[in-house]
């Protein structure tokens, strides 16, 4: 008999009738295929999604009910990009199927295992590819040991080996599923051929059971030699589960469909229920943390908004996590954005606290959406069109408003430099960039050197994804720039320079001498301007105008364009006419007396702009990243040791970090992630400078 069910919204009655489970495994483990199983086994007539860099670039939502249990899938992307989707998939999920593949557990493997074990994230371990040849699942399970710790223990063993695999035996169940038939697998009591298998992992399990649902009960049953019984068993996988040291893991091949039966068994008795995996805090708005939010539909409400899509013709939607209380259609509930509370501030997304009514309510039934009237805690639920909810956000009661803290949003670290292609797209532009902030929080929107239009991203993958969305979803389409660097001048010896303006051919005239002297300051400390005139060889009202004219072409530049800092200009002579000089007069002076004084290209030069670099990589890739430092002109400041990782920090140029975040991903492998701060400005080598000169010349001209 089938065990797929039709399209009628399950009614959930209570939090435990519940679970929230993601989907979380790197490219190539076969992530999306069993998601895609999961669902084919329960829901008909579901034939799959489509591949396109949307779908694998997002959490996606979808529903399956097995026995009497609703469960929300969430497939997160497995891409470094979109480790903010992950990152919210993990914050509505109660458990995750991490996906590891038989052929070898690759860094990026770790680093999406490290993102769970520090939102200490419940996990069962989806094996899959153990039907390629020379697979040895026993051999895999002492690697998944010795890289993610003693916890990984089997639920389920295969029968046979590699493309010979005929089924599964359950080690607590002592249940055989067989699916060597080629249709619907079939499930009976295992045989004695069986025995040995289950024996060899039955002890290790029963003991990790022990261990972690602290069974006193459970102890003294086994030492007795007692068969505590199935039932018994799985409540205690379930219990032991959700403190996150103990993971089951279940062999998986797509070809068959071995495993999914399995893995929808064990999510329904084995995975935790929304009120065993403890709630973010919340914190009301007057500072107060109450703590964990109770899974209770009862309590004051507290949800929280996990992803945000828009589209031009519908709106927004948001995908909404229920941690308490009952969200209703036609409530009205207090939105709150706090991101400067948790974080750094952001201009694109400006802490806000609103009141909204809940228009309608959705839920994915399969894929499909269908209206609801309320949402209970445990839920996770889509809002159409609520105005000024963002990803991030905690809707909360009234009465009782307040927020939950934010998940750790990545920091984008790819810079990507934009113009509208044409006039018509720049009228366009400013609101499809405005529309993509509120979608995609892991995008900065930036203007950078010389009023650059920049988009900080999280990689390739994601800055193409956003060029995608503006031409194909908003219709503007943008032309790239490389990203320029704010450059500065500055005098490194004295000088002194005279400023001559004067005009008088007839009419009223212009005069206007200054002399001054210039010399350099220490890095960071500005400009200052110092009045050395005696005598009124400058009138007292043309002293501010010298000043003045020194600052404006301070501001153009005198050699390549660039800002020009770190000076003291001493104003020590000069001469004026009672009747031509005048304030324009001597600012003209002042700034031909400082382009005089760059004549002298000896005692000109250009600073760059130097960033504090934080990298975190594993301690195999130390030596390549450190050569890599090097070649980009870098200065190590020192390293650290954290467990298998080093911490390395260094003085990098900006010059030389345009495309970091893609340069360390290929020497880490995908695991380095880095980060950076302004630590000022320092001297631009000579082998340089006559590039960016040379590059400004013809514009002068």
């Amino acid at each position: 008999m089938s065990s797929k069910v039709n399209n009628a919204q399950f009614q959930v009655t209570n939090p435990d009738d519940v679970r929230n489970v993601v989907l979380i495994g790197n490219a190539g483990s076969g992530k999306t295929s069993l998601f895609e199983q999961l669902l084919r086994a329960r829901v008909a007539g579901y034939r799959g999604e489509k591949d396109d860099p949307e779908r694998l670039s997002q959490l996606y939502l979808a529903s399956l009910e097995t026995g009497d249990t609703l469960v929300n899938l969430l497939d997160a992307p497995g891409h470094p990009d979109f480790v903010g989707e992950l990152r919210a998939g993990i914050r509505a999920a109660d458990a995750a199927i991490f996906v590891v593949a038989a052929d070898g557990i690759d860094g990026m493997a770790q680093a999406l295992w490290e993102e769970c074990r520090e939102a200490n994230l419940p996990r069962v371990i989806a094996l899959t590819k153990l039907d390629a040849a020379h697979t040895d699942f026993e051999a895999v399970v002492d690697q998944l040991k010795a890289t993610f710790g003693e916890g990984v223990l089997p639920t389920h063993v295969p029968v046979g080996t590699g493309s010979g695999i005929s089924g599964t035996v359950g080690v607590l169940s002592r249940r055989f599923r067989d699916y060597s038939g080629g249709g619907e697998p079939v499930l009976r009591e295992a045989g004695g051929e069986h025995d040995d298998l289950i024996e060899m992992h039955r002890g290790p399990l029963i003991e990790g059971l022990i261990q972690e649902a602290d069974d006193a009960e459970l102890m003294e049953k086994y030492l007795e030699g007692e068969d505590p019984g199935r039932d018994y068993l799985l409540d205690d996988l379930m219990k032991a589960t959700a403190h996150a040291n103990l993971f089951p893991v279940v062999p998986v091949v797509a070809t068959s469909g071995l495993g999914t039966e399995e893995l929808l068994s064990l999510i329904e008795h084995g995975f935790p229920t929304p009120s065993l995996h403890p709630n973010p805090d919340f914190i009301r708005l007057t500072g107060e943390n109450t703590g964990p939010a109770p899974t209770d539909p009862k309590a004051p409400l507290v949800a929280q908004v996990i992803r945000t899509t828009t589209d031009p013709f519908a709106g927004r939607l948001s995908m909404v996590r229920v941690f308490s209380g009952t969200l209703k259609t036609d409530d009205t509930v207090h939105v709150s954005g706090h991101r400067s509370h948790f974080g750094k501030a952001d201009e694109a997304h400006p802490d806000h606290d609103n009141d909204e009514r809940i228009g309608s309510i959705q839920a994915t039934v399969g894929t499909e959406l269908k209206p609801k009237a309320s949402a209970m805690a445990g839920e996770i639920v889509l809002l159409p069109k609520l105005a000024t909810a963002e990803t991030g956000d905690t809707l909360s009661s009234r009465d009782n408003a307040g927020v939950v803290p934010n998940w750790k949003m990545p920091e984008p670290l790819l810079p990507l430099a934009i113009r509208a292609a044409t006039r018509n797209d720049e009228d366009k532009l400013s609101g499809a960039l405005q529309r993509l902030a509120v979608e995609d929080t892991n995008v900065r929107l930036a203007h950078g050197a010389e009023d650059q239009l920049v988009l900080w991203t999280t990689g390739q993958a994601h800055a193409d994804l956003l060029l995608n969305r503006l031409r194909d979803r908003y219709g503007v389409n943008v032309a790239q720039e490389d990203v320029k660097i704010a450059l500065r001048e500055t005098f490194t010896g004295k000088t002194t320079a005279l400023g001559r303006h004067v005009k008088q051919s007839g009419g009223h005239g212009q005069y206007a001498v200054c002399n001054i002297e210039i010399e350099p300051l220490e890095r960071g400390a500005g400009f200052e301007f110092v009045d050395k005139v005696v005598g009124g060889a400058v009138p007292r009202q043309f002293i501010p105008s010298v000043e003045k004219g020194v600052r404006a072409q301070m501001e153009k530049g005198v050699i390549a364009g660039y800002p020009m800092v770190d000076i003291r200009v001493t104003l020590f002579d000069g001469k004026a006419h009672s009747v031509d000089s005048s304030d324009m007069a001597f600012q003209l002076a002042g700034q031909l007396a400082l382009k005089e004084a760059a004549s002298n290209k000896n005692i000109v030069a250009l600073l760059e702009p130097i960033d504090l670099v934080t990298i975190t990589v594993g301690e195999e890739y130390m030596g390549a990243v450190m050569t890599d430092i090097s070649g980009r002109r870098g200065q190590m400041l020192g390293s650290d040791s954290d467990g298998s990782k080093v911490i390395i920090r260094a003085r990098i140029p900006q010059l030389e970090l345009a495309r970091y975040a893609i340069d360390l991903r290929g020497l880490a492998h995908g695991t380095g992630t880095f980060t950076r701060e302004f630590d000022g400005y320092e001297m631009l080598p000579g082998n340089l400078v006559d590039k960016f000169v040379k590059k400004e010349e013809p514009a002068k001209k």
